[in-house]
């Protein structure tokens, strides 16, 4: 496929995938159980976080997560007590565990009071048409409280090389908004066009296929390198085609 070609095929998969029937199969679904902004990005951000592995089990473990914190996140954040941190004790996703949980919530509380949420803390460190370093800052402002070390993991850092699969998702979530009604599109601070794709082994496997992506490793090379072809593609919204890549990965074996 030429360029032209190229856009079109894609800007089909996007229009194929990026519906409300994508809701019901994807993590997403946990901050659209929400209608405040704040219960939104804090639900999101937190799905986001143990988003790896079996989707079925990220989701059920995300609605344990919010159950836990009485379905309603921000007030829990908040407010909550030694007494509730307690009743966290038996959460665990993968290598994410209770004590990651508490340091979360404790973390979260800490960027509400002190940085203006979660969208300010993004923000406020962004670069024309990159969000990784912003990404990178933002690790520092969430482990400014006591933590151990073992969490810091469980948040990536594009400086130390990670394409930050996961934090990429939540900017997308959170910053995209078309009117399909998947994305939210509730931080206005941030432009679409500053956006990189969730880069993953679907994601990553489908965009070397199709010849836009040539590194053989998911890292922030490759995302530098997969964001460039995209943005080429749609200066504006680059990351829509995520649509299209995980959806012909995942739903299509492309």
């Amino acid at each position: 496929m030429n360029k032209a070609e190229l856009k079109e095929f894609l800007d089909e998969k996007v229009f194929q995938y990026n519906t409300l029937d994508f809701i019901d199969s994807d993590p997403v679904q946990i901050p659209h159980q929400f209608s405040v902004k704040e219960d939104i990005e804090i639900a999101g951000f937190l799905t986001a976080t143990i988003a790896w592995g079996n989707r079925k089990m990220i989701i059920n473990n995300s609605k344990r997560m919010m159950d836990m914190l009485g379905n309603s996140p921000y007030d829990f954040i908040m407010c909550h007590n030694d007494f509730q941190l307690e009743k966290l004790d038996s959460f665990v996703h993968r290598t994410f565990n209770s004590d990651d949980f508490k340091t979360f919530v404790k973390a979260l509380k800490y960027i509400y009071i002190n940085h203006n949420g979660l969208e300010m803390a993004f923000a406020k460190n962004q670069k024309s048409l990159s969000m990784q370093p912003a990404i990178a800052e933002f690790k520092k402002l969430f482990f400014e409280i006591n933590h151990q070390p073992r969490t810091m993991k469980h948040v990536s850092d594009p400086n130390q090389g990670s394409a930050a699969k996961r934090i990429n998702m939540f900017l997308r979530w959170m910053v995209r908004q078309d009117q399909k009604g998947v994305d939210f599109g509730i931080w206005k601070s941030i432009s679409p066009a500053s956006l990189s794709c969730p880069l993953d082994v679907h994601s990553g496997n489908v965009a070397r296929k199709l010849g836009l992506l040539s590194r053989k490793q998911n890292d922030s090379k490759a995302l530098a390198e997969l964001d460039d072809a995209l943005r080429k593609l749609d200066a504006n919204d680059p990351v829509k085609y995520d649509f299209a890549l995980f959806g012909l990965g995942v739903f299509e074996g492309f």
